[in-house]
């Protein structure tokens, strides 16, 4: 599982640093849940998840008031000393003088947010789920084809590049060439992207690098994408026998998730933007529940039915 800094976390969340003393880049997340302490405020530890992002919302706050500013020190300080990662506020509450001298002390990093505490949990546990995900690299091209996250993979050499290329002159958008990263945020979901050093980067032998951004616009682009389908490149057989009817879908496996691949030999004279382009609007249409080889099939047994009549 990958670390994400404190300063990251500031920086995504648009939060104002209370404690800009501390290094916020030496504090690393490690798990991508949140926890409101709520029950740690009245003193319950036994199964605190310390090193979750601790959230002070309202209902914490409102408690807290309750309390003398003594016992509301001891409080504090017991949950601050207790090793959390950071103490960030929801609603713009402004925390007090005793928290960020706490904070300080104990090396915490105190945040302000202004968004309402669902919606701060709901986008810090989001964020955080793709952040810390299972992750792989794999060799590949991977492009946003009419919003279908399509991985084309296949030897060095075999056309990749030159596809995503044709795609993104038709009006598709690129999300990485030749490396891709993948990160499993759930049961269902794969999130592909491009390593920093190589986003918008197509390499095309003969040629060299061409920057995608700079040649075709900002449109042309995309940070991320699920991983809806893979197309495989392969040379041309003659001897292998290919699926022409696609009854039944055939699926690769990434981080223990499965994805619908389709193998496509590769001939001369063969355009690959196209066949990839068919294969996309193909998969929203099984999506949909529409499936043509099943239709064709359910065709052929009527008109047999009618002739054995």
């Amino acid at each position: 599982m990958y670390g994400v800094t404190i300063k990251e976390l500031i920086e995504k969340m648009d939060l104002k640093n209370m404690t800009p003393e501390l290094d916020t880049e030496k504090t690393v997340l490690v798990h991508p849940d949140v926890n409101r302490p709520a029950l740690q405020l009245t003193g319950f530890f036994d199964h605190f998840d310390k090193e979750r992002v601790q959230i002070i919302g309202y209902v914490e706050q409102a408690y807290l008031d309750t309390l003398t500013s003594e016992r509301r020190r001891q409080v504090y300080d017991k949950l601050i000393s207790s090793k959390i990662p950071c103490l960030l506020y929801s609603r713009g509450m402004q925390p007090d003088e005793c928290v960020l001298e706490l904070c300080n002390y104990y090396g915490v990093p105190c945040m302000v947010s202004k968004k309402p505490t669902s919606n701060l949990m709901a986008e810090v546990i989001r964020w955080l789920n793709v952040k810390l995900a299972p992750m792989i690299s794999i060799h590949g091209v991977l492009a946003d084809v009419f919003g279908e996250g399509v991985l084309i993979m296949g030897e060095s050499g075999i056309g990749k590049s030159e596809a995503a290329l044709e795609l993104i002159k038709r009006g598709h958008r690129l999300v990485s060439d030749d490396v891709v990263e993948l990160r499993r945020v759930s049961d269902d979901t794969l999130i592909g992207s491009a390593p920093d050093i190589t986003r918008h980067f197509i390499e095309l032998r003969g040629i060299g690098i061409i920057d995608v951004k700079t040649l075709f616009g900002v449109e042309s682009v995309k940070d991320t994408q699920s991983i809806d389908m893979v197309i495989k490149l392969e040379e041309w057989d003659k001897d292998r026998e290919y699926d022409r009817l696609g009854m039944e879908d055939q699926y690769i496996e990434f981080l223990g998730n499965k994805v619908v691949c389709h193998s496509i030999p590769i001939r001369p004279g063969r355009n690959l933007a196209i066949i990839v382009e068919s294969a996309a609007v193909n998969y929203r249409q099984k999506k949909m529940g529409y499936n043509a080889a099943k239709e064709l099939y359910n065709r052929v047994q009527a008109n047999l039915a009618v002739k054995n009549d």
